[in-house]
């Protein structure tokens, strides 16, 4: 497993796509997530170049495409996706992922329908470059009682929903998720490695569900998720892509702009460690 540096440790900072990689590499990142828009307009071979400069791995894309709204931006934005994906393809980048909310105004078998067709037909041409898409459940309390009617919201039926979706799509693991929704570590490793595309870690206050908030997290070390027993189970399991800490909210915003991106490789970092894994 590789370290990646995720936006939301810059949360509140201008920091523009060269600048960032140039964070990752200084405090000592092999990864970096990539700003798609911007290092489409600079070009493959300029987006090839700053990576190695940097010595980072490309580890993950966010999805371009618009599944939210209405068929016709759909279909619109889904028409500019082969253009993306061979961009991808070619900055050796195979992996995109996207969120997926807890709720919604409609019934569940409604947004399931409409959400295997839809992220099916974008899976169906990340297959063609090669590329595996994953999806990311939200487990909060919060989160699932937004709307009248609650979706999809853990492990297990986020793979049954990826299985239905294509051989190429998977999970987009966040222990913050994973914690909320009450998974356990048998649960990751049902999953198996070639059905977590990626992951995303940080750590949870000790609060009851209907206090947690999604934007209160925590960096890893500082609460109660037990991330060596996730790490651990990784590991079991086989997997060795990136692991980028997202953490929302924790004050980020009024640091300094090196501290959330130090304090973000350091605390994984040794959450990786206590695992017996050298990020």
């Amino acid at each position: 497993m590789y370290l990646s540096l995720n936006r939301s440790l810059v949360t509140g900072k201008q920091v523009n796509w060269p600048d960032f990689c140039a964070l990752a590499h200084y405090h000592g990142y092999p990864g970096v997530d990539v700003d798609l828009g911007p290092a489409m307009k600079d070009g493959i071979e300029a987006t090839r170049d700053l990576l190695a400069g940097k010595a980072l791995r490309a580890s993950v894309v966010g999805c371009p495409v618009n599944f939210r709204e209405d068929d016709a931006k759909f279909q619109d934005t889904l028409k500019q996706l082969p253009e993306a994906a061979k961009f991808i393809a070619a900055i050796d980048c195979p992996r995109m992922v996207t969120w997926v909310l807890a709720s919604y105004d409609q019934p569940k078998a409604e947004i399931w329908k409409l959400f295997t067709y839809r992220f099916g037909a974008i899976a169906k041409v990340l297959a063609d470059h090669n590329i595996r898409f994953g999806l990311e459940y939200l487990g909060p309390l919060h989160l699932r009682t937004s709307k009248p009617h609650v979706f999809a919201h853990n492990m297990a039926e986020f793979l049954t929903l990826a299985g239905e979706c294509g051989p190429n799509v998977g999970i987009l693991f966040d222990t913050w998720h994973w914690h909320h929704a009450g998974d356990s570590l048998a649960d990751i490793e049902k999953a198996g490695k070639h059905r977590i595309v990626h992951v995303h870690a940080n750590d949870a206050p000790k609060l009851p569900p209907e206090q947690i908030r999604d934007n209160e997290r925590l960096f890893c070390g500082e609460g109660v998720i037990d991330l060596k027993g996730i790490f651990s189970t990784l590991r079991k399991i086989g997997y060795e892509d990136g692991v980028s800490p997202e953490v929302l909210g924790r004050g980020i915003k009024e640091m300094p702009l090196e501290e959330g991106v130090r304090m973000g490789y350091h605390t994984t970092a040794a959450a990786l460690r206590s695992a017996g894994i050298e990020a």
